[in-house]
């Protein structure tokens, strides 16, 4: 990892790999902000999250996108995995604004769920996320004459 950069990692998230893979496609290169804004009005059902690769059966949404959904639950952890990832960059000195550089969803093992007769597995995810410290442009002291 470089000096600019930081991270921050959920395991065995219980949300699922398939709609964390949509979310995380949809803020993969955007800033920490513009990230957090997304996510909470995903959560507040205000903006839907486009389905590009897991969309068999998915209604279409108004607007630019087709197929798309509100995934509220994986929304709220992953909102809160990049509030983790901002605040170890800022404890690692870093300031913002921040890039979200690499995101990634993963499968997790799969439990069985307790006490059920009908056996079912559970829903679990791996996410990491690193940021990125974007580097302001320095000002030349001869633009502000």
């Amino acid at each position: 990892m470089d000096k600019l950069e930081a991270a921050a990692a959920g395991k065995s998230l219980p949300i699922s790999t398939r709609q964390s893979v949509e979310v995380c496609n949809l803020l993969r290169g955007k800033t920490s902000e513009q990230g957090k804004k997304i996510l909470e009005l995903v959560v507040e059902k205000k903006r839907p999250v486009p389905y590009k690769r897991y969309m068999h059966g998915v209604g279409h949404k108004p607007g630019k996108m087709a197929a798309g959904r509100f995934p509220q639950k994986t929304s709220s952890f992953i909102l809160s995995l990049l509030k983790s990832a901002e605040s170890n960059a800022e404890n690692k000195g870093l300031t913002p604004p921040f890039r979200i550089k690499e995101i990634i969803a993963n499968q997790a093992s799969r439990s069985w769920h307790f006490g059920r007769h009908r056996r079912r597995k559970t829903k679990r995810t791996h996410i990491k996320i690193t940021l990125q410290e974007l580097k302001q442009p320095k000002e030349n002291k001869e633009n502000k004459k």
